[in-house]
């Protein structure tokens, strides 16, 4: 169920993420402000945009959130392995997007830190 999960992410996103689908949806706006007059403003005519739009909204929370999922572990893994190639790389950085955030800042500093020391030695 996951793969067919990350399958159909993967394409709604395509699909949703390309101009064409903005343009239907603004094209549905515009259809949907110029019914107005038609439908005397009503709460239905209110409810049918606000109703349509929830559901688009919360599904595709989900579905972006999945794709970022995915990037993410992506992008962790190739710089992981790009770590992993260097020499004089710190091995012991592979991974940390498991940390706590509070370790992780830490780490972000101390990394800073030495970068800013190496810097400056190089200067002098």
């Amino acid at each position: 169920m996951g793969k067919y999960f990350s399958d159909l992410s993967e394409e709604i996103s395509k699909i949703t993420g390309h101009y064409g689908s903005f343009l239907i949806a603004i094209t549905f706006i515009i259809i949907w402000s110029l019914s107005g007059p038609f439908f005397n403003y009503s709460d239905s005519w209110q409810l049918i945009v606000n109703t349509t739009t929830t559901i688009i909204t919360f599904l595709m929370v989900f579905l972006i959130q999945n794709s970022q999922n995915r990037d993410s572990c992506a992008l962790h893994t190739k710089v992981d392995e790009l770590i992993d190639a260097l020499k004089n790389a710190d091995e012991r950085v592979i991974g940390i997007e498991h940390l706590p955030l509070e370790e992780l800042k830490k780490l972000r500093d101390k990394i800073e830190h030495h970068a800013a020391l190496k810097s400056q030695s190089e200067k002098n």
